[in-house]
């Protein structure tokens, strides 16, 4: 069974940091590119990060490039996602997936296994 199970969100201050995991389990993980999106209340959906499947590729979208930074341990099955600098432009619901392909498609719908999401609230 495909599974991605993200952790580490919750509620942080502006300004502040939180650091962001996705854990996979049901299919070779070093195999796949890795994304992570967001979707704010009453938003659309946003890609925030991307990484190839051996980590060497990265992309950031505009709105939080230079504050987040987006790694994967594949020893360990596992992407993160560091958020420094965090606004309330951040607060939304954060999902990671997984495309079966080594390099970044900024495309949301080539990736195929999802997660549910954590929830990241920044707010004083």
């Amino acid at each position: 069974e495909v599974r991605l199970v993200e952790s580490g969100g919750g509620s942080v201050e502006p300004g502040g940091s939180l650091n962001l995991s996705c854990t996979a389990s049901g299919f070779t993980f070093g195999h796949y590119a890795m994304i992570w999106v967001r979707q704010a209340p009453g938003k659309g959906r946003e890609l925030v990060s991307a990484i190839s499947s051996g980590g060497s590729l990265v992309y950031y979208g505009d709105s939080v490039k230079g504050r987040f930074t987006v790694s994967r341990d594949n020893a360990k099955n596992t992407v993160y996602l560091q958020m420094n600098s965090v606004t309330p432009e951040d607060t939304a619901v954060y999902c990671c997936a997984a495309g079966p392909f080594r390099g970044v498609y900024v495309r949301a719908n080539h990736y195929d296994y999802w997660g549910q999401g954590t929830q990241v609230t920044v707010s004083s």
